[in-house]
């Protein structure tokens, strides 16, 4: 089925001759019956039915017109908007775990960019999209973590599917937790010290595995667990129900405010916080500047 054959049915239904559809089509009468011809054979069914006087669509024909005015309506604004006005090209795709970070260097990846038109992607998602989403080449670059506990997995995923994992810095355990949390002030904490508290993390959807968590000690257990699905939400419940969350420690005031402070994490883990692109490609240039970026966000953090 092509979009021509769709056009043609169409114009035989408002004629209800095949001459008359073939002259206003500017091609021959044998080849307008024979596409469409070919179009009732592939679809099973008889869209017209042809009498002396001309044809008329049957009862198969009726509905079939109906979908087929859909198709062509949606390929004309299809055609009229990005024929009037060509789109932007995309530039630059990032897909990462949830880090404040990822976010800054985004920021001002686009600031420096600074030209009309541009289509940038900064995509928060679950640890197995961020894999098929460099995978598939629909994200030039994905942040994600590695720990003792996850590392041997992980690896061993990216290397079936021809990814390349980099390491950007090393992260002690923190915890995320609302300024007015009793635990604020304390040098540091222990898991034990937060089973008290709500412990927040990150749907990982079907592939929940422990493996693709985003928080370190996730299987240990937490009398109050509470998984949500995006970072504004998680910092709504650190606030609201006096919560935690175990990341970083990187935050950014710019974008999170005050209300969320990090207090480090007895902890013998350590997160390798790095990035994972094809092997079969060399990073572009737009990657390379964004991993400037996002290099030095971390090392003015620190």
């Amino acid at each position: 089925m092509t979009l021509n054959q769709l056009k043609y049915v169409i114009e035989i239904a408002e004629t209800g001759s095949v001459t008359a559809a073939a002259q206003r089509l500017f091609i021959a009468q044998p080849s307008l019956s024979k596409a469409v011809a070919e179009l009732e054979k592939e679809m099973g069914i008889t869209i017209f039915a042809r009498t002396n006087r001309g044809v008329y669509l049957t009862e198969d024909g009726t509905r079939f017109l109906s979908y087929a005015r859909q198709i062509t309506e949606q390929a004309e604004r299809l055609e009229s908007e990005y024929k009037a006005s060509p789109p932007p090209r995309r530039i630059f795709s990032v897909s990462s775990q949830h880090y404040a970070f990822v976010v800054n260097a985004f920021v001002e990846l686009v600031r420096e960019y600074g030209r009309d038109k541009y289509e940038f992607t900064l995509r928060e998602l679950k640890t197995a999209e961020i894999i098929e989403d460099v995978r598939t080449h629909r994200s030039d670059i994905g942040i994600l973590y590695l720990s003792r506990f996850n590392r041997e997995v992980i690896e061993h995923i990216l290397k079936s599917e021809e990814l390349r994992y980099e390491k950007l810095f090393t992260a002690s355990p923190h915890v995320f937790v609302s300024r007015n949390n009793p635990l604020v002030g304390r040098e540091s904490v222990t898991l034990d010290d937060l089973k008290a508290f709500p412990r927040l993390t990150y749907d990982q959807g079907v592939k929940n595995s422990f493996y693709f968590a985003e928080e370190l000690h996730i299987t240990e257990y937490a009398p109050k667990s509470i998984i949500v699905s995006d970072r504004a939400t998680l910092f709504n419940l650190l606030i609201g129900l006096d919560g935690y969350t175990i990341s970083s420690g990187v935050l950014s005031e710019d974008l999170n405010g005050t209300n969320i402070v990090a207090i480090p994490l007895e902890s013998d883990e350590r997160m390798d916080i790095g990035y994972i692109i094809n092997s079969d490609r060399p990073a572009d240039a737009m990657t390379e500047r964004y991993l400037e970026h996002l290099k030095g966000y971390i090392a003015s953090y620190n």
